[in-house]
């Protein structure tokens, strides 16, 4: 019985190109208290598999965070497997804006501690006690009262591309980061502020919401479903769009764009851009905003160093990588000093 993925990436989007298949990219996420999330984990898997979904799963004892990408034609057996589940039955799905059949390449679900890292240590602190969720209306109601502080519970490269208008967006690299900032600043506030937060998805401020409510917040409200159902539900409703930009996301498109806006700059030369890249030296990988015009002179790199590195053959780049860590402190998003122009 196959348990985990065995086709690497090139394999896949070979067999994506054959099926010849539309595909939806979305996300879910759901709070809960989880059992046995290894027995849960491989449920998910074997099902999933079977129907040809990819995409990225977290599990843990408190949850589960999906972002996945499933045939167009196996949407509705995937969306009945998903309600067999007792604590998953009619759960959201926030569908993409903007569909790509290869968003993801690879079916991964994994076991974490969490499904958001958040630093917390805290065992009194209940996830599942969250704010009050709010739709795009009395999400709009609610910024306009002055009486109401708005946060993004978003990294930097984030929010920097897109965020709601007056909100404030936290220089942060991790949402773990965040929350003690955000704490901080509104202290103040506890008891005589609405505080008002938004994500992608929802998943981060649902978090967000249970801490600050744990910590002496009184009015506590999250947007539901975050700008992903934010911008559905203003495109149905005929609703004034308070959102400006883009909207980042955590595949391969790297963002959906929700208004005309361009709100970010090139990071290397200045110009109106916010087109997300990664540095074309598989040692950096940056993430960052580049320009066409950069990239061409620059080899889609984000400094003379990493393009000379690039341009030279496979192994010797190989070679100049041996016995460096790979981990995830060496892809670093948009903090870099050869970024000249980044905010």
């Amino acid at each position: 019985m196959q348990l985990y993925n065995k086709l690497s990436a090139k394999e896949r989007a070979a067999l994506i190109d054959e099926a010849g298949t539309d595909r939806l990219t979305l996300s879910f996420y759901k709070y809960a208290h989880i059992r046995n999330i290894e027995i849960f984990r491989n449920h998910l898997f074997i099902h999933w598999d079977a129907l040809d979904v990819l995409g990225r799963i977290y599990v843990a004892k408190e949850g589960i965070n999906g972002q996945l990408s499933v045939p167009a034609p196996n949407f509705i057996a995937f969306k009945k497997h998903l309600d067999s589940i007792s604590f998953l039955e009619n759960v959201r799905l926030n569908i993409a804006r903007e569909q790509d059949v290869k968003s993801f390449l690879k079916l991964k679900v994994k076991i974490r501690n969490k499904i958001v890292a958040d630093g917390l240590d805290d065992g009194t602190f209940d996830v599942t006690d969250k704010g009050v969720h709010v739709n795009a209306v009395k999400f709009n109601e609610l910024i306009e009262n002055p009486d109401t502080v708005l946060v993004d519970m978003r990294n930097h490269y984030e929010s920097e591309i897109g965020h709601f208008k007056g909100a404030i967006t936290p220089d942060v690299d991790t949402f773990r980061d965040s929350l003690d900032v955000i704490e901080e600043d509104l202290k103040e506030h506890k008891e005589d502020k609405n505080l008002v937060m938004y994500c992608t998805g929802g998943i981060r401020c649902e978090k967000a919401s249970a801490y600050y409510k744990h910590k002496g917040f009184k009015n506590v409200f999250q947007l539901e479903g975050g700008i992903i159902e934010y911008a559905r539900q203003v495109e149905e409703k005929g609703l004034e769009n308070k959102f400006m930009g883009k909207n980042f996301v955590f595949d391969h498109r790297r963002s959906e764009r929700i208004t005309d806006d361009v709100i970010a700059n090139c990071h290397q030369c200045g110009k109106e851009c916010d087109t997300h890249v990664n540095c074309e030296n598989e040692a950096c990988h940056l993430l960052f905003i580049q320009c066409p015009e950069c990239a061409a002179e620059m080899d889609n790199c984000c400094s003379i160093t990493c393009k000379e590195i690039n341009s030279l053959p496979y192994e010797e780049q190989k070679a100049l990588r041996k016995g460096k860590g790979n981990s995830n402190k060496i892809f670093k998003k948009g903090r870099s000093e050869v970024l000249k122009y980044k905010q």
